[in-house]
């Protein structure tokens, strides 16, 4: 099993709000781990809620609440790359990944701008925490449970983060 460094996301003040960074190390090339993240099969595995409708600049993702409503929402792709970068619209902020291939494997960067931050914020950047470890699982094949309340350490930890900016 491949160890993954579980770093907590760097969160960086700017004139547009703020910006959380996470920065994953993997050893997988760049082709997998852009599989990964762009394959709806391999992207349920991680974030079900999201489904690529149309990949490309100013295509289209579906978030769905996966609540027995079949709402869902869509969001709009606003800049991509192929095999190197995705960017779409999360609520009134963006979520971006890039993807770098190194001589140990490949970088992973997730950003997510956030304008405002919220009684939420603390949630919606531990699920990513916790999101990102599935997506570690899936890119190396592995099938390494991740406990249901996994997020809840994720959260504290965030919420003290956070408590700085406040």
């Amino acid at each position: 099993m491949e160890e993954i460094q579980l770093t907590i996301a760097t969160l960086m003040k700017d004139e547009n709000g703020y910006t959380a960074e996470y920065v994953r190390q993997l050893k997988q090339p760049s082709e997998k781990v852009w599989n990964s993240i762009t394959n709806n099969e391999k992207l349920k595995k991680w974030m079900d809620h999201l489904e690529i409708v149309d990949l490309r600049k100013n295509g289209k993702i579906l978030f769905h609440y996966n609540d027995g409503s079949d709402q869902f929402e869509e969001m709009v792709i606003t800049d991509y790359e192929e095999h190197s970068m995705i960017e779409f619209e999360w609520g009134e902020d963006f979520v971006r990944f890039e993807v770098i291939q190194t001589d140990e494997g490949t970088t992973l960067i997730m950003k997510e701008s956030i304008h405002h931050l919220t009684d939420h914020t603390p949630k919606d950047l531990a699920g990513w925490q916790v999101c990102l470890m599935h997506l570690a699982n899936v890119i190396n094949d592995e099938s390494v449970e991740v406990p249901d309340n996994e997020w809840e350490k994720w959260f504290e930890i965030y919420n003290t983060l956070l408590e700085q900016y406040k």
